[in-house]
């Protein structure tokens, strides 16, 4: 007899066991409020969902703090005050400049003083996913993927996991200033055809620039023609590409850009030179960004922005950046923290933000949009993110500037043999990330 009811109840326990875990998912009404710890928030452990819309709730008495630039300060409030209103989660932004947050976040987040959303760049992320400082994009993961651009997708994805929410994207193009060039080159060989007429570097008159002690820049040459980083991606940090035969035949053809384009020495342009040598006419075309518009038109220049000139045949292969929110993994409200990063990366948030600051959204519809497709420089720097490479994130590329940067100022200012030169680079790549 006892037997019987032993058993029984065991069946008891197994059926309101899993009943429980029946309810404890996505559809769940269980609202569980973390309680403030040094270890991050487990992800998707504390989602508060009404069981009726399978509707993320934030927390009880959640108020978040986000960082962000001060040039994202009049978009970041506007919407705080909204989310606010329609969840009653106040918001706080603290000013952090996007490239110092990971780094801030390192200490302060496993001490419980970070902010609940940061921002940063995406080739940072294999440094903040490595360490545990950030939570995957889950709850809106599905949507934030089929939303916006592949390329955009792909940069906020660290080894296959999706982290962030993109908030916009950049990359540089073709500047050029419209009193001097009326039909922006579609090939270098437009461009060197033009420079018969227009260069005359004793009169410091140039055709063409760009930073080339930046390998930033530099790298659309040799990717263009099948150079590459790091295989699989950019995510196999065995397999460099910088010495195939694509880069060796890319690096060969920027060599030969100093005798008919530049006859300059790297450390001969810098940001300001070349600027300087624009606004004053001098220099009719700028390989840059939409970081350097507000100087060109504070300076009263007719700027247009064009695709970066193909190379044999191929459309130039840029750098490009994704700027994304992300959570924090230490916050004590991951729910609303999670709501806010969508409510602010949405179709409709991206085009305020490019309405309110010139970012270009990553949302494919937000592309789209008239205000975007009747914008030509926005249009023009999106078609060139179409053709870009998003910088890897994996931690090594840090072990990759020094090196390539040389080895580049060597072929080009020493005249160095291409081949060996990045031989040379590549090896010293290798033994750089051996000892990191």
């Amino acid at each position: 007899m006892m037997k019987k009811w032993l058993g029984v109840l065991i069946v008891c326990v197994l059926v309101f066991t899993l009943a429980a875990c029946g309810n404890a998912g996505k559809g769940s009404n269980n609202a569980i409020t973390p309680e403030a710890s040094s270890t991050p928030a487990e992800s998707g452990g504390n989602n508060a969902v009404t069981e009726e819309e399978g509707e993320l709730l934030p927390e009880d008495g959640a108020s978040l703090i986000i960082w962000e630039g001060k040039s994202q300060r009049n978009f970041v409030e506007a919407l705080a005050q909204e989310f606010t209103e329609q969840y009653g989660v106040p918001v706080k932004l603290e000013e952090v400049e996007n490239p110092d947050q990971v780094t801030k976040l390192t200490t302060d987040g496993p001490a419980g003083l970070g902010a609940d959303i940061v921002v940063f760049p995406h080739d940072q992320i294999g440094r903040a996913a490595s360490a545990g400082l950030v939570l995957p994009n889950d709850w809106f993961g599905e949507e934030t993927a089929s939303e916006n651009d592949p390329n955009a997708v792909s940069a906020v994805t660290f080894e296959d996991i999706l982290y962030g929410y993109p908030r916009s994207v950049e990359t540089y193009a073709l500047l050029y200033n419209k009193k001097l060039v009326t039909t922006p080159p579609k090939t270098f060989d437009e461009v060197i055809a033009f420079s018969k007429t227009f260069n005359d570097p004793k009169k410091n008159k140039y055709t063409i620039m760009w930073e080339l002690q930046q390998f930033y820049y530099d790298y659309a040459f040799l990717a263009t023609t099948g150079g590459y980083m790091f295989g699989s991606n950019n995510t196999d940090k065995e397999d460099i590409g910088l010495n195939s035969d694509g880069a060796v035949e890319g690096a060969k053809f920027l060599a030969s850009l100093k005798e008919s384009l530049l006859p300059l020495n790297t450390g001969d342009i810098t940001f300001d030179i070349k600027k300087g040598l624009f606004i004053e006419g001098s220099l009719a075309m700028d390989i840059n960004g939409p970081w350097s518009l507000a100087d060109y038109r504070a300076a009263g220049m007719d700027i247009g922005v064009a695709p970066l000139p193909s190379i044999a045949g191929k459309p130039m292969s840029s750098f490009s950046g994704v700027q994304g929110y992300y959570v924090n993994a230490f916050t004590k409200y991951p729910n609303a923290s999670k709501l806010f990063a969508r409510f602010l990366s949405t179709k409709e948030s991206q085009l305020r933000n490019f309405e309110m600051n010139g970012t270009i959204p990553a949302n494919l519809e937000a592309v789209q949009d008239p205000k975007i497709q009747n914008d030509e420089i926005t249009k023009a720097f999106y078609e060139q993110f179409s053709h870009s490479t998003p910088m890897p994130a994996i931690p090594q590329m840090a072990s990759v500037w020094g090196p390539i940067t040389a080895g580049i100022a060597d072929i080009w200012d020493g005249e160095k043999d291409v081949k060996a030169t990045l031989d040379n680079s590549v090896a010293q790549i290798k033994d750089a990330i051996a000892n990191q």
